[in-house]
């Protein structure tokens, strides 16, 4: 434990304790010697201005002043090496994980972490190249777009935009309510009550055009309302489940999908041959689909018919296109 660390452990230690603590304890769960104790406290107390006062007796013990230990707190930052190393871990992740959005937002913050972690490390490099983070499938969002959405949604402010569909790829004229933003699957999405549909949307940010406050106070829905809708079912497509797809994994691919989480309310559990079967709602056929499809003839969708029949002639058509040369 280096000294960063010790004195902050031994401010908590103080901070928490209701009677005063032995000079021996203290020692023990600073894993040091008694010259260096005598050192941390007498820094703790000079340096820092912590309000530290000691008893005799047969024991030294040492203790905060009851009428100031409630105030006092250490200045600055104080973080374990625990903490600081997942402070990096964040770092990174907030970087690497989708430069273009918050990179630039969060530079300011990101220059005083890494100041932090510098003077912690006592000016050694940090070991950032540790730290692998893989972006999948992220689309191009346009940093004005996304400020624009997250101002009016913590202002509650309602909100209107043109916005295409990407599976029409038509575009509307849209006011909302802005609810709250989701980061799903390394893409942005805006959940909002859309007053031209008077219901609940989700909107991918990466499809959202020209967003400007509207002079109005957002309609705020209840949170188990939001979730009722927008996370009853299976994916990023809203609405109330239709019916529960059940599918069979094979004995190879079950290693995988039995600790995979698919949904908060899916059903898994281990058949007589090895096979996997899971169970969850869905209200949108097309991601769950796609997400079956991944696993190949290692996975297949037994109920219900409809479900099963639609998967049939997405396989039928993929095959449809490998039956002639390129």
């Amino acid at each position: 434990m280096d000294r960063y660390e010790r004195i902050l452990t031994l401010h908590r230690i103080l901070k928490s304790a209701r009677y005063p603590v032995p000079f021996a304890r203290l020692k023990d769960e600073l894993a040091c010697s008694r010259a260096t104790l005598y050192r941390d406290v007498a820094f703790l107390r000079d340096a820092l201005g912590a309000p530290i006062e000691s008893g005799g007796g047969e024991e030294t013990t040492f203790h905060y002043a009851a009428d100031e230990a409630e105030r006092f707190e250490l200045p600055g930052l104080w973080l374990t090496s625990e903490e600081l190393a997942a402070l990096l871990a964040l770092n990174e992740l907030l970087v690497r994980s989708d430069p273009g959005v918050l990179a630039g937002a969060l530079a300011p913050f990101r220059a005083r972490i890494e100041r932090l972690l510098s003077d912690h490390s006592s000016g050694r490099a940090l070991p950032v190249e540790r730290i692998r983070v893989l972006a999948s499938g992220s689309r191009k969002l346009d940093q004005a777009a996304f400020r624009g959405v997250a101002s009016a949604l913590l202002n509650r402010q309602r909100l209107k935009f043109r916005y295409r569909a990407r599976s029409t790829d038509s575009q509307t004229e849209r006011t909302v309510s802005p609810q709250r933003l989701a980061h799903y699957r390394d893409n942005w999405y805006l959940d909002a009550w859309d007053h031209s549909r008077d219901a609940l949307r989700s909107f991918a940010l990466d499809r959202i055009r020209d967003p400007q406050p509207v002079d109005e106070p957002a309609l705020d829905r209840d949170t188990a309302e939001l979730d009722a809708h927008l996370a009853s079912s299976y994916g990023i497509f809203s609405g109330a489940p239709k019916a529960w797809a059940t599918i069979r994994f094979s004995e190879h691919a079950a290693r995988w999908v039995a600790d995979e989480h698919w949904h908060s309310q899916q059903q898994g559990a281990r058949l007589p041959d090895g096979r996997y079967e899971l169970k969850l709602p869905y209200s949108n056929s097309r991601e769950l689909l796609m997400d079956v499809l991944k696993y190949g003839p290692d996975a297949e969708v037994v109920a219900p018919v409809s479900l099963r029949e639609e998967m049939k002639i997405l396989l039928q058509l993929a095959l449809g296109a490998y039956q002639n040369a390129p």
